[in-house]
């Protein structure tokens, strides 16, 4: 079974996107301090924080200036099974 998403794929990473502000700020660090301790640029890191937009190099390296690496790391490893096809499909390919 599917789950419905309401939100738009540019909202959840605004979304994502003010988490990571919130984190940042919360441990007082200044965007241009960010960009320059993790490598991403200034302009990047501030246009990630308003639109959400970013790659994901820089999102992780981000999220590992933050300590925030196994979040990552984790991401898409406890997915569920939608079907029992699926659970013969995995083993198929084993």
């Amino acid at each position: 079974m599917q789950d419905y998403i309401w939100e738009t794929p540019s909202e959840i990473n605004k979304n994502l996107a003010q988490r990571i502000k919130k984190i940042r700020k919360r441990r007082k660090i200044s965007q241009k301090e960010l960009s320059e301790r993790c490598n991403v640029s200034y302009g990047s890191l501030k246009r990630f924080e308003q639109t959400g937009n970013i790659s994901l190099n820089s999102l992780t390296k981000i999220a590992m200036e933050l300590g925030l690496s196994s979040e990552i790391i984790n991401l898409f490893t406890q997915v569920p099974y939608n079907s029992l096809e699926e659970v013969r499909n995995e083993r198929e390919k084993s």
